[in-house]
């Protein structure tokens, strides 16, 4: 397939600018080219900024999303049945303790098979691949290593700014731009390992549905989209919040279900943002993460604000009835010690010096625990 010519592809912004939608075909084309680097930078970062400032359809946040997974995206051979996903988009206004990489430890404690799709800090101090190599887990090894780990621990994680995970244009434009875009939600969906089960968080209200409609469509059998946010400030996460309300969207194919909580109808304290907002600085975070996933106690509001999106993780993922039933035993999880055992889990499966990890991973603990 001949690349456009600029002129080809400018014509496609000049439509984007006059809020004219492209058809799935036509954004597939789009950001075939930006994957495969065949636009100048101006002509590239343009055609985001039109598509967000138009607002994305459903149609082309599938074609953006078609083009990763086709262009982009290193896909393992081996996996298990019933994979399960959560992440969140990123972009979102009020930055958090990581949250959603506790709750796929509690997920994979419990027998639900994650696989993860995360980023190094863009516009928070400390990713969701910032924390997990801090730990001890290999987040620049193959797609092959990460699929071992998965069918063996019951997690892994594919850096999605990795070349060995995404070798083309996804890691280099995640980390020039600064603005939340169609790449968000495209880019987050683009799992390699292709799941069927996910729980999402999204950094705008406005996209919950959106996205829990582009996800029945490129092939998700079911799952949860959230919006959270903080009582006080008005500020947006995409994650479910213990500080504020949340707004969801279940669905299961093409049915969707849209309600909105808040803290105090889970039966949880509404508590106050500054206890869960990110760290200063990311030995901090990474402290405070480990002392998290240990049960010691000492954050109770990251605990509940784990155990709150943990708890939706299974019940979407079948192993709770409902979602006061899956915090329940997702707070068991934390304080019986098995979320930190997986975690160890993890660690050994997920490296190509396992022995090294650990060391690390036990050095992160003991300098936690006992601080």
């Amino acid at each position: 397939m001949e690349p456009m010519t600029p002129e080809q592809f400018g014509a496609q912004i000049q439509m984007l600018i006059e809020k004219q939608n492209l058809t799935r075909e036509q954004s597939y084309l789009l950001f075939r080219e930006l994957m495969l680097d065949q636009q100048s930078p101006l002509q590239q970062g343009a055609l985001l900024a039109a598509l967000t400032a138009k607002g994305e359809t459903v149609d082309e946040i599938a074609g953006a999303w078609q083009a990763i997974d086709e262009f982009d995206t290193l896909h393992p051979d081996q996996l298990p049945d019933n994979l399960f996903e959560n992440s969140g988009t990123g972009m979102d206004g009020f930055k958090t303790f990581n949250v959603s990489s506790a709750a796929a430890i509690i997920g994979a404690a419990n027998g639900v098979n994650m696989a993860r799709h995360g980023a190094r800090a863009i516009t928070s101090r400390c990713g969701t691949v910032d924390i997990m190599e801090a730990v001890g887990i290999d987040v620049d090894c193959p797609v092959s290593r990460v699929a071992d780990s998965i069918c063996k621990a019951g997690i892994g994680l594919f850096n999605g700014m990795s070349p060995a995970v995404h070798p083309g244009g996804l890691g280099r434009i995640l980390s020039q731009i600064r603005f939340g875009s169609t790449l968000n939600i495209a880019a987050s969906l683009a799992n390699p390992a292709r799941p069927r089960q996910a729980l999402r968080g999204v950094y705008s209200q406005q996209m919950v549905t959106t996205t829990a409609t582009v996800m029945a469509k490129i092939g998700y059998q079911h799952g949860m989209v959230v919006y959270g946010s903080d009582a006080a400030t008005g500020l947006g996460m995409d994650e479910l919040s213990i500080c504020g309300p949340s707004t969801i969207c279940r669905f299961q194919g093409e049915q969707q279900e849209q309600f909105s909580m808040v803290p105090e109808d889970m039966g949880l304290v509404c508590r106050r943002g500054d206890e869960i907002a990110a760290c200063h600085t990311r030995q901090d975070e990474i402290r405070r993460f480990m002392q998290v996933i240990a049960g010691t106690g000492r954050f109770n509001a990251c605990e509940a604000f784990v155990s709150l999106n943990a708890g939706a993780l299974l019940w979407t993922a079948g192993k709770a009835a409902d979602l006061k039933q899956g915090i329940i035993l997702a707070q068991e999880t934390l304080s019986s010690g098995a979320a930190l055992s997986k975690l160890q889990q993890w660690v050994a499966c997920q490296n190509s010096h396992a022995e090294a990890g650990l060391e690390r991973f036990e050095r992160v603990k003991k300098g936690a625990c006992n601080a």
